[in-house]
């Protein structure tokens, strides 16, 4: 295939920009890392097979929580073999991205729209048009070429155990845990940047004070919220589940993907509590695409046939509380999670900007911010 051409199940050559901006080309330069943190609730990891095995190479960052395993044994019934490898969302990216002249996987899934435009834009990615296409948003993917598509919707929040912190106790906005002295310690941060959902949450405290004349876009009060921020919080444990320590008494506050909570009250007995800002919370779209290069097209396309497809999207929102992009899946969503997703305003975040200095605010962060 011509590099920079999207090659569409209808026949269609699309033509990608060749002109990338230094920003995304400064967060796709460096050490990627190659291994999975078990630690690391968006990444765990095994190491892809050789290309002989004929087993179809799924690279995803939302195999946590026995996701990667259903997947996997769903597929396996439906007659498609894979694998799947793990990472966190940042560092996924990269490693794909790294990979592209000598691709290792065959399909990518779970990364959010900024991540997934990265790919296009490096030419990591193949356009492909699923068969259920017409059941989801396509604004919600690639409205202009159709290089990625959408899979699952989900709030990232913050939240709290009811049965130890009443709702009047509780903040009415996110910014009170590191303003307010009296959160001091009392809510978790996570400092593990090459994860998506940390980054989320950065962009969507830094989207709130944006300043063209500013360092890096930002303006001073936005740098000095970042740095009360990190400095006031409870750094996450490694290896320990944020719903572990509410439980422990260890933090009171902690931020999760809404898809997580449903899951995590039945293990451990908790009864979640959400803040609800009025800026709203930063929502991600998890998507899906064939990864440039791939010996394996048509697996991959089935693949992403089977997955995608109302049928496997009810099955998987139900085991995992997720909320489907698909409308007709939609109707197999549990109903508290509609109700989750139904009540939280989205955020106001431009995605294109963050994107394309989301890299330096992260360097920033961590060496001026971070313990």
């Amino acid at each position: 295939m011509r590099p920079g051409v999207c090659r569409c199940s209808k026949g269609l050559n699309v033509n990608y920009r060749t002109v990338r901006s230094t920003s995304i080309a400064a967060l796709l330069i460096g050490a990627v890392a190659l291994t999975g943190c078990s630690a690391d609730p968006e990444a765990s990891s095994s190491e892809a097979p050789a290309e002989s095995s004929g087993t179809l190479i799924v690279y995803t960052n939302s195999n946590s929580d026995g996701r990667g395993e259903w997947v996997t044994e769903k597929a396996a019934e439906a007659g498609i073999e894979i694998e799947i490898v793990g990472l966190g969302g940042a560092d996924l990216a990269n490693r794909i991205v790294a990979e592209k002249n000598n691709p290792v996987g065959d399909v990518v899934y779970g990364l959010n729209n900024m991540y997934f435009e990265t790919l296009k834009e490096e030419e990591a990615i193949d356009g492909y048009e699923p068969s259920w296409a017409a059941e989801v948003d396509q604004e919600s993917g690639d409205p202009d070429d159709g290089a990625f598509w959408p899979l699952v919707e989900q709030a990232i929040v913050t939240v709290y155990d009811t049965n130890t912190v009443s709702e009047s106790d509780a903040p009415t906005e996110t910014s009170d845990l590191w303003s307010d002295s009296s959160y001091e310690g009392r809510y978790e941060v996570n400092t593990v940047l090459g994860q998506a959902t940390p980054q989320l949450i950065l962009a969507g405290l830094l989207s709130q004070y944006v300043d063209e004349d500013g360092d890096l876009g930002i303006s001073d009060e936005g740098w000095e919220e970042v740095e009360k921020y990190f400095a006031n919080g409870s750094p996450a444990v490694e290896g320990t589940d944020l719903y572990a320590r509410l439980t422990r008494g260890e933090v009171d506050y902690g931020v999760i993907p809404s898809s997580g909570i449903t899951a995590r009250d039945a293990e451990y007995g908790t009864k979640t509590g959400v803040i609800s800002p009025k800026a709203g919370v930063p929502y991600v779209t998890e998507q899906i695409s064939v990864i440039a290069g791939t010996s394996k097209q048509d697996q991959a396309e089935e693949f992403i046939d089977w997955f995608g497809s109302a049928e496997v999207q009810g099955e998987f929102a139900k085991e995992f509380s997720a909320y489907p992009v698909n409308e007709t899946a939609r109707a197999e969503a549990l109903p508290e999670v509609i109700e989750l997703i139904d009540s939280l305003k989205k955020q106001d975040i431009d995605y294109g900007f963050v994107r394309e200095n989301i890299s330096a605010w992260v360097e920033k962060t961590e060496l001026e911010y971070l313990p």
